[in-house]
């Protein structure tokens, strides 16, 4: 098998959610104990950090992935989905993984993964584990993927477990309620290890209280903390509460004798892009006319998103918009500006949804536009129809931005 067998039969073989939803989701812990008894227990070789949250768990990963680096620790990161490289995902000190190593693992254990059944995320969290034992790891930052609870990185005794926040995402799997997601994603707080809560939301924040209380994990609230006017090259107001978790998270590394000092926090957060590839958070493609794209795709997310797009100074506001098909669009919808002018695509994996369907949802919402054969094309003619004092915007989906960036 070369690279690209390898990638085909990962991505077409087993489920995987990022393409084909709620098909792929398996609410069971089984199958990564499983893996990991098969791999030798990998991640128990290194420290690891534990990031879950509805937004911001990517960005705040990024962040304290950087800054550990310039304290010149050897740093694994495993975050999902990737844009535009599977490879993304799998990061040690910024390098992607190696593809050999992922054609070697899939290899060595096909006949393991293909008699267990496994999930395209199963198996990926397991080559991540394999990947930051074999390249020796100091310390690696785990994103969960979806949930918390029996979201198959949860495997891990982490050093610290970090919850951003909780929005009405993924409801099918997690709850209706916050509540209830509350509940998925508190699902990584562990016996006697510290949790740091990124964002206080007061209908919430009991039940957060109650499991550390039952578990004697020691809480902290990051919001509560003042803004030291730590800068970070990750543009967007909305980086500020990720900054602080990221800061509430070097206090309690302090603590576990990480050596990272004000110097190397104020270094890696103004290097994030450079030390880790992050791409696609509030990122300026082009000028004249500017281009943002940002990878915010859920109302909590896009809240911030939007209000810091109204920010921007332009002459015609151009919105280069697709989204996937279990998107709630009544409650993100209300949040668009009607003056500008839609672009509506489809982004290119089974679970897009119809860019028709979606100019027929948006126009009852006052939002109005045309539709194109795909996101490339849509991107074409918004450059096209736009001046040089114009602001387009590229967004909705991580899939619609992937393919732009």
């Amino acid at each position: 098998m070369n690279y690209t067998n390898t990638l085909d039969w990962m991505f077409s073989q087993l489920p995987m959610y990022q393409r084909q939803g709620k098909t792929a989701f398996k609410k069971d812990l089984t199958n990564s104990l499983a893996l990991s008894k098969h791999l030798n227990y990998p991640e128990q070789n290194f420290k690891t950090i534990h990031v879950a949250g509805t937004n911001g768990k990517g960005s705040t990963s990024h962040m304290i992935a950087s800054v550990l680096q310039e304290a010149g620790y050897k740093v694994g990161l495993y975050t999902s989905p990737h844009l535009k490289d599977f490879r993304e995902r799998i990061k040690v000190n910024g390098e992607l993984i190696r593809k050999i190593d992922v054609i070697n693992f899939i290899k060595k254990n096909k006949s393991f993964l293909e008699a267990h059944n496994f999930s395209f995320f199963e198996m990926t969290v397991g080559l991540a584990f394999d990947c930051f034992a074999k390249q020796n790891v100091d310390v690696a930052i785990i994103e969960v993927g979806l949930g918390g609870r029996l979201d198959s990185t949860n495997i891990i005794s982490p050093e610290v477990s970090v919850i951003t926040n909780i929005g009405l995402d993924h409801t099918q799997f997690l709850g209706e309620t916050l509540a209830e997601i509350a509940f998925e994603k508190a699902g990584i707080i562990k016996e006697n290890i510290p949790v740091i809560i990124g964002e206080y939301q007061e209908e919430i924040f009991s039940v957060f209280e109650k499991i550390a209380k039952e578990k004697e994990a020691p809480l902290f609230l990051a919001s509560k903390n003042v803004n030291e006017n730590y800068l970070s090259d990750l543009k967007g107001s909305y980086q500020i509460n990720n900054i602080k978790t990221a800061i509430e998270t070097f206090k309690i590394l302090k603590t576990k004798a990480f050596n990272i000092s004000q110097e190397h926090i104020i270094n890696g957060l103004q290097h994030v892009v450079k030390n880790t590839g992050l791409l696609g958070r509030w990122q300026i493609l082009k000028n004249e006319p500017k281009v943002i794209c940002d990878t915010g795709h859920n109302k909590e997310g896009l809240k911030y998103v939007l209000d810091q797009l109204r920010k921007e100074k332009y002459n015609k506001l151009h919105f280069v918009f697709g989204v996937v098909n279990d998107k709630d669009l009544t409650t993100i919808l209300p949040l668009f500006p009607k003056e500008a002018i839609y672009y509506f695509c489809k982004p290119n994996i089974p679970r897009g949804l119809d860019a028709l369907e979606l100019k027929k949802k948006c126009f009852e919402f006052g939002l109005e536009g045309k539709v194109y054969n795909s996101v490339k094309d849509a991107y074409k003619y918004a450059l096209k129809n736009s001046l040089e004092n114009d602001v387009i915007f590229i967004g909705g989906s991580t899939f619609v931005v992937a393919e732009v960036v």
